[in-house]
């Protein structure tokens, strides 16, 4: 999803985007009563091999299908810049960048650039709570009040349904203080507490488990019981025992506006006045456990069949973390983590910067999309309008879409 604010139309559901900062009204997929068990769908299992899988080789007329399909999403929806991989096993590779990485001197795009990556960084996040799990230190089914005083419904309330998006708390990055506190002053630093409070000062929407609504309160919710089971700061488990058991090089989670170079400048027209601004040295920790990475297209690749396999989890653990819910019309959420028509992995949405990370097992096949602007076209994200431009030719039968949600920081 994303994390940011729109101020007009609904935006369009980055899978787990950041922030996204909505205006409309909360769209909620309905699970019914709220004291049945929501229905589950099990994400299918990545097989050991590429069996007849209908994904295509990635040859030259196939590569010149996806620039055309690419070119044509950057014009329709003036994406300056754009970086796409798309690989499988035995059917080779496409990997391109299209456009400019700063528009101010032209310099191009190229696929070694480091990017910001929204709300990806959810699928850190409850990688690290679900280790925890693994160690016996928490359960996902304590409730968050175990373990953080003063939520509403914090009693009730559990952490599988935080992961779930399900709790029913008010998405902090919804509330109008917050947005004009952030593009007031972009730069400046806010805490969990102060994103918490822009929450909890809203009634609760709906009780626990009973419907799916994104939401990043949930994600902050889970950063600050990683931190306080682990003893350490979220920035430091993540990158400890995430990242590097993960073997990312390039991929860290910043606690201020730091943004290693080589790096791309975003553009974004969630600002104060409504203009399209550069939001490269925004300080993204107003989005943390729910969207403040940084990472660039040689670690996606890799993280997306680490996230998808659960290499870092035990396989029961991974299980219930592809149990998916009904979220929205063909997508699936489970803990942390979509499964669209198939396509399993996370979007990421905030200022300026766009990503998308996902896995097929069935072709044992991995698409990831970095883009440098988070400016809705026609209601939906150009993240979405990407991964469904490509799959449409590589996957017609598991074609990546997301409808439209009013969310503010995928």
């Amino acid at each position: 999803m994303t994390t940011h604010r729109r101020r007009s139309a609904v935006v369009a559901v980055v899978a787990a985007g950041l922030l996204s900062l909505p205006v409309a009204a909360p769209a909620y997929a309905e699970a019914g009563p709220a004291a049945a068990p929501a229905p589950t769908v099990t994400a299918p299992v990545p097989s050991p091999t590429p069996a007849s899988d209908g994904f295509p080789r990635l040859t030259p007329a196939v590569a010149r299908q996806l620039d055309e399909a690419i070119r044509k999403v950057m014009t329709d929806a003036k994406v300056p810049g754009v970086i796409v991989a798309l690989s499988a096993p035995g059917k080779g590779e496409y990997v391109r960048a299209f456009g400019v990485a700063d528009k101010a001197t032209g310099a191009p795009m190229t696929p070694g650039l480091n990017m910001r990556i929204g709300s990806e960084t959810k699928t850190f996040t409850v990688t690290a709570l679900l280790e925890l799990v693994d160690d016996g230190k928490v359960g996902l089914d304590d409730p968050i009040g175990k373990y953080v005083a003063g939520v509403p419904n914090g009693d009730r309330i559990t952490l599988r349904q935080l992961a779930e998006m399900r709790s029913g708390l008010f998405n902090y990055s919804e509330d109008e203080g917050f947005f004009k506190a952030l593009t007031s002053d972009p730069r400046r630093p806010f805490t969990p507490q102060e994103l918490l409070a822009y929450s909890f000062k809203h009634p609760v929407l709906f009780e626990p488990g009973a419907k799916f609504y994104y939401d990043n309160t949930n994600l902050i919710l889970l950063g600050l019981v990683v931190e306080k089971v682990s003893g350490v700061p979220l920035a430091d488990y993540i990158d400890r025992e995430v990242v590097e058991p993960a073997g990312l090089k390039h991929t860290l989670f910043p606690t201020g506006a730091e943004f290693p170079e080589p790096h791309a400048h975003g553009y974004t027209d969630q600002t104060a006045t409504g203009k399209t601004e550069d939001a490269t040295d925004w300080n993204p920790s107003w989005g943390w456990a729910a969207g403040a990475m940084i990472s660039d297209l040689t670690d996606l690749r890799s993280w997306a069949k680490t996230l998808a396999t659960g290499t870092l989890l035990t396989p029961a653990t991974q299980a219930e973390r592809l149990k998916v819910i009904d979220a929205l019309p063909g997508t699936g959420y489970g803990l942390g983590i979509f499964n669209v028509h198939g396509w399993i992995g996370h979007n990421g949405s905030l200022p300026g910067y766009e990503s998308l990370t996902v896995y097929l097992p069935q072709a044992q096949a991995t698409l990831v999309v970095l883009l440098n602007t988070d400016t809705a076209y026609q209601g939906s994200e150009p993240s979405t309008l990407f991964g469904r431009a490509i799959t449409e030719i590589v996957t017609p039968e598991h074609v990546f879409t997301l409808p439209a949600q009013p969310v503010t920081g995928h």
